[in-house]
């Protein structure tokens, strides 16, 4: 039987003892201490549990759920520090380690840090880098123009933000794409704009194409039909207002508003936009 080290793991309870169950692992099994067992647990029944190491550096499973999982790219808060690294809260019972190489400018307690959870070779143990770029690599594009993928915010640049993709490339998101605050660490839904000839991708936040245009329609239908039918906004409204009201952008709000207006499903008037 193969356990995932740093996933989660369906495993059956092989025999109960006093301070936990023995899950089946295909060898002596692994412990899922009592406190994390859930109240009507039983010999023979299947349970999804995270699998890490101990402060024994023994395998054990837990009910709790981290805040990330091997190959997650994650921002966690440091909680303590030490000559040799720094360790970050995850979200367990024990706290994931960050060796002092692994580190970029140095790690400070109660500093919040975007970092790769990946399994160190040499100890077989789950750990973490604040060197990103190692794990990320466009040699192999797994994506296509178009496509809905998961943006990561990684880092802000002089023409837009650089993006993780899918967890697996690094895209960019041009300054003319974005029109709200970027929060680093956190994931966005976007998509593929292009791929470049020299496999440099540029993305953007929301979805591409006719759906999106679909989606953004219903928006602003329902939103006249909350606000009586009118509302203030037309070509000339400032894109950080129409961002606001409508989350998309003014060139996305024209292009809406325009297909609207020829399904004769608004009117356009020099004060706004009526329902029809």
């Amino acid at each position: 039987m193969s356990i995932a080290l740093g996933q989660y793991n369906t495993l059956k309870v092989n025999r109960k003892v006093e301070f936990g169950f023995y899950l089946d692992d295909g060898e002596e099994g692994i412990l899922l201490p009592k406190r994390f067992a859930p109240a009507n647990l039983k010999i023979g029944d299947e349970i999804k549990v995270f699998i890490y190491h101990d402060s024994d550096n023994r395998l054990i499973a837990t009910t709790q759920e981290p805040l990330g999982v091997v190959g997650d790219i994650v921002a966690l808060k440091c909680v303590s520090t030490t000559p040799a690294g720094a360790f970050l809260n995850w979200g367990l019972m024990k706290d994931l380690f960050v060796a002092k190489s692994q580190q970029i400018t140095g790690m400070r307690k109660g500093g919040n840090y975007l970092v790769k959870i990946y399994i160190d070779e040499q100890s077989n143990r789950i750990a973490a880098s604040e060197k990103i770029d190692r794990f990320l690599s466009n040699d192999e594009i797994t994506v296509a123009e178009k496509e809905q993928v998961q943006l990561l915010a990684y880092r802000k640049t002089d023409i837009g933000y650089s993006m993780v993709i899918n967890q697996k490339h690094l895209g960019l998101l041009h300054d003319n794409e974005v029109f709200k605050d970027l929060t680093i660490g956190k994931t966005y839904p976007g998509y593929i704009k292009r791929i470049l000839p020299d496999k440099k991708i540029d993305v953007a936040l929301g979805k591409p194409g006719f759906q999106k245009v679909a989606d953004e329609a219903e928006t602003i239908i329902q939103l006249l039909k909350k606000h009586g039918g009118f509302l203030p906004f037309h070509d000339k409204s400032a894109p950080e207002d129409i961002y606001a009201t409508f989350g998309m952008s003014k060139k996305t709000f024209k292009m809406v508003i325009g297909n609207l207006f020829k399904q004769k499903k608004i009117a356009l008037t020099k004060q706004g936009i009526e329902l029809l």
